[in-house]
């Protein structure tokens, strides 16, 4: 029985092409999240970050390999998985609350409706909503439909929830506001969440582990770096942590030079991405100044 509560096994998408091989976009695509774990996924794009999200949100298929989830095949879309994009994807018609409203009647058809309504606005409250409860989609700013969106994924309390570059869109401020925000709703409801990101630093802010996928075609995920800065964090407060940079460091050499370089070789034996612990690294030279760093580490097991 696998120790994961996710898992992707020899996941492969490839695309027929007329008088030529199919292209391959990424293929031996493996890895894990555990419950209550907060993973994102980095890569260049075209390397098939989206493709893998879709899936885990039954919205794609692949072309080989499983997604297991909870110990079943993912197979279509469910409300056990709940997803936010780039794009918001609000109802323009309904009130700010009747968006969450919404998608909470549909996880929970059983409940009140004062008790849908009352679950609706402690989630929109959370996301820093008080106020705008009224409001359409056409009277919030960027950053306030996105914290709608974000309000009504949690809200519905899916098993896994899955997020596509949800601030890819916003401003360096407002960007910032809603990361403090998901931090802050993520620490008190503990889902698990799979994430896309380009931003390095977001990476590091949010997660618990870092996928890092080699570009494609033929991508896979190489590493999974680990980041031990503790909880909750704060961005003025993990600049100052001293793994803070030697992790930023790690995963920006990774994908300004050996994502390219590592392009359609061969994974692990077991398919499974390198351990890294950037920050296990840093304690280990400390307390070995001038020895080499016992990572990257290999996980004994992966269940």
């Amino acid at each position: 029985m696998s120790r994961y509560f996710v898992e992707a096994r020899n996941l492969a998408k490839r695309f027929s092409q007329p008088g030529s091989e199919p292209l391959t976009v990424f293929e031996n695509v493996n890895f894990g999240i555990q419950k209550g774990e907060f993973v994102c996924i980095i890569g260049h794009s075209g390397c098939g970050k989206s493709t893998i999200l879709n899936a885990l949100a039954g919205l794609d298929q692949v072309s080989d390999g499983a997604l297991i989830m909870a110990g079943k095949e993912i197979a279509g879309p469910s409300l056990e998985r709940g997803v936010v994009f780039q794009n918001y994807s609000l109802m323009p018609w309904l009130s700010a609350l009747d968006n969450v409203i919404f998608g909470v009647r549909a996880r929970f058809p059983q409940w009140s409706k004062e008790k849908i309504r009352q679950h609706s606005l402690d989630y929109l409250h959370m996301v820093g909503l008080k106020g705008s409860e009224a409001r359409k989609p056409s009277q919030l700013s960027g950053g306030m439909r996105q914290r709608v969106s974000i309000a009504r994924a949690f809200a519905t309390q899916p098993q896994l929830l899955l997020l596509d570059e949800p601030f890819g869109a916003l401003d360096a401020l407002t960007r910032g506001v809603i990361q403090d925000e998901l931090i802050k709703v993520w620490g008190e409801t503990q889902q698990t969440v799979f994430m896309i990101t380009h931003d390095v630093d977001e990476a590091i802010l949010l997660a618990d582990r870092i996928l890092l996928m080699t570009n494609g075609p033929q991508a896979r995920i190489a590493e999974a770096v680990h980041i031990d800065l503790p909880r909750p964090r704060r961005r003025d407060q993990i600049i100052h942590h001293p793994a803070f940079y030697k992790i930023r460091n790690h995963l920006v050499d990774f994908l300004v030079n050996r994502s390219k370089a590592l392009q359609g070789t061969a994974p692990e034996a077991d398919g499974f991405p390198t351990e890294i612990n950037p920050a296990l690294d840093l304690a280990l030279d400390a307390l070995h100044p001038g020895k080499p760093s016992m990572s990257p580490s290999k996980e004994s097991s992966h269940g």
